[in-house]
């Protein structure tokens, strides 16, 4: 067994204690385990200002170039495309933009998403010449996409259509060569905060165009920021860094979620059982997230965003009780695949690496198995799938945090056909010939890793904390810091030397685990992890048992009983 190491915390020096001296202790710690030192950087964090912390949006390189054609085009009544990606990135991004032309007036334009299962990820030429040839389309704006589609941009062109990229992801050797390129990755444009998801870029598109021609369209002062229900969904649900404009954008985007006026979106909510008054990000995340990309998952997207744009009662209540019952559907699914997969991992020698996958098994939810093998294996997943006729299969890929999978794959990139991601999450296409060996290779190779990898295992954490601090006054002392995510986690807690009263489990298939502790004064502290149970750890937990835990503190609004509890991140057992 690993020893357990506890993280180094930044000192909080008296210079630093003074310069935070408006907060309590424990924000104190929060911040400085952030980076934030001084008063000014603590302010602007706790209290972020639309007005005074959101970036002029012209120093987006391209964007004034942009919005005059766009205006150029609405002033000689050109058909109009907004072409966006199918995920909710793109989906809100694309109900911005809707929002944003009906906020000028102007009808003559078109919403297009591409079938997540047909068409695929990016721009597709067939797709570009229907909305030329068909439909007389002479401007299109992409969302979320297009930065690497330099072949079909050009076609775009070739064609006498301009095409506005309006995208977020990395850029390729070659910038696509469009009338205007909109991203705050490219190497020549020196935004402020380069980490914006694409429904944020489009919101920068139209944060620029209402600076420059608001009162031609008469579009009332700050109405944009009825948008910002959309750009936090985004924000929220792409996983970029919630600091510098992100983490104003996500605050004030959960504001405007409170106050939204989308009747689908409220319908949706209330399937979802979230209380619009009390929702917080994990609501975002866990419960809004996975119905608007049940959409594209198992059907098709166009259905998410009728649901978020719509304006008629009866149309918000049907797409809501359709994406509702695509979420089960896909919840069904996944369960169905799990059961299989967990099968065979179980009939085939142990390795480090768990690569499963059958070729009926559907390529939009695969990441989503990944994830679920990750937590009960504690293992890097791939896993793969297509359909009988396909020769090169499609996957995804989750990491345990113990290793980066996309080094991991170029470590073993002759087996695949491409592949990318990130650090802790990817995608790839493989050959059927390739599949059956792939996870002795990656295997292998990840065992070379591991043997670099230190002895002991370091627990990152915020701050030692006892189960009297389990309170509601710290729980809204620590909600100061949210929203939560991407490079401002939620903080972590480590209760020393805590042991265990009850244990019991919960859920339709007793697949969730509920610890409770006392604390001083004999209340009960409850404890919950999702997909866990007693039994999931190296040594099964007992009642009476002595622990080393680390959580998070939470409040629970479920059955509309306010509750708070702690959400176990890692229990260690010495």
């Amino acid at each position: 067994m690993k020893s357990m190491t506890l993280k180094s915390l930044p000192e909080l020096t008296s210079d630093i204690e003074k310069e935070l001296s408006a907060y309590s202790p424990i924000l104190q710690r929060l911040l400085i385990n952030r980076g934030i030192t001084k008063r000014e950087d603590a302010y602007r964090f706790l209290f972020p200002s639309f007005e005074e912390h959101v970036y002029d949006p012209f120093l987006l390189k391209d964007m004034e170039k942009a919005i005059d054609r766009l205006y150029t085009a609405i002033q000689k009544k050109e058909k109009v495309a907004v072409y966006a990606d199918y995920d909710c990135d793109g989906v809100p991004g694309s109900v911005i933009m809707n929002d944003f032309f009906l906020m000028l007036g102007y009808t003559n334009y078109v919403v297009y998403i591409p079938d997540r299962h047909k068409e695929g990820y990016g721009l597709q030429k067939s797709a570009l010449k229907g909305l030329i040839e068909n439909d007389g389309v002479t401007l299109i704006i992409t969302v979320d996409l297009g930065i690497t589609n330099v072949q079909e941009v050009a076609y775009c062109m070739s064609q006498g259509v301009d095409v506005i990229v309006t995208d977020h992801h990395l850029t390729g050797t070659t910038i696509p060569p469009a009338f205007a390129v909109i991203n705050p990755k490219q190497d020549d444009c020196h935004y402020p905060d380069p980490m914006l998801c694409g429904s944020g870029v489009a919101f920068k598109f139209v944060q620029a165009f209402l600076e420059k021609y608001r009162d031609e369209f008469g579009v009332v002062e700050g109405q944009e920021k009825w948008l910002m229900d959309m750009v936090g969904l985004a924000t929220l649900s792409d996983m970029v860094p919630l600091v510098n404009e992100n983490r104003v954008f996500a605050y004030y985007g959960l504001i405007v979620f409170k106050k939204t006026r989308r009747k689908g979106l409220l319908n949706l909510l209330k399937k979802a059982g979230v209380q619009l008054g009390t929702i917080v990000e994990d609501d975002i995340t866990f419960m809004v997230s996975p119905r608007i990309n049940a959409a594209g998952r198992m059907d098709h997207p166009r259905h998410a965003f009728d649901l978020l744009a719509t304006k008629d009662s009866n149309e918000a209540l049907e797409k809501s009780n359709l994406l509702h019952q695509y979420n089960l559907t896909r919840k069904n699914l996944v369960k169905t695949i799990m059961k299989k997969a967990k099968a065979k991992v179980a009939d085939r020698k142990d390795h480090e690496i768990i690569v499963v996958g059958d070729r009926d098994w559907s390529p939009g939810i695969l990441g989503l198995v990944a994830s679920r093998l990750v937590e009960e294996y504690k293992k890097p997943v791939f896993v793969w799938g297509g359909s009988e006729e396909d020769t090169i299969l499609k996957g995804s890929c989750r990491s345990d945090g113990s290793v980066n999978m996309v080094s991991l794959m170029e470590k073993c990139q002759n087996s695949f056909e491409t592949f990318g991601g990130h650090e802790l999450a990817g995608g790839f296409a493989i050959s059927l010939d390739q599949v059956h060996f792939l996870e002795e290779k990656l295997s292998e190779v990840y065992k070379k890793i591991k043997k670099e990898m230190p002895s002991e295992v370091v627990y990152d954490y915020d701050t030692t904390l006892t189960f009297d601090d389990v309170t509601d006054a710290v729980y809204k002392d620590i909600q100061k810091m949210a929203p939560f995510g991407v490079g401002n986690s939620k903080p972590i807690f480590f209760f020393r030397d805590s042991v265990i009263k009850t244990i019991r489990l919960f859920g339709k298939a007793n697949e969730h685990l509920e610890l409770s502790f006392q604390n001083s004064t004999g209340k009960f502290i409850k404890a919950i992890a999702f997909f866990t149970r007693h039994d999931s750890f190296d040594e099964p937990l007992e009642e009476g048992k002595n622990i080393q835990l680390f959580a998070s503190i939470e409040k629970s609004y479920f059955g509309y009983k306010t509750e708070v509890r702690l959400k176990i991140h890692t229990i260690y057992i010495s």
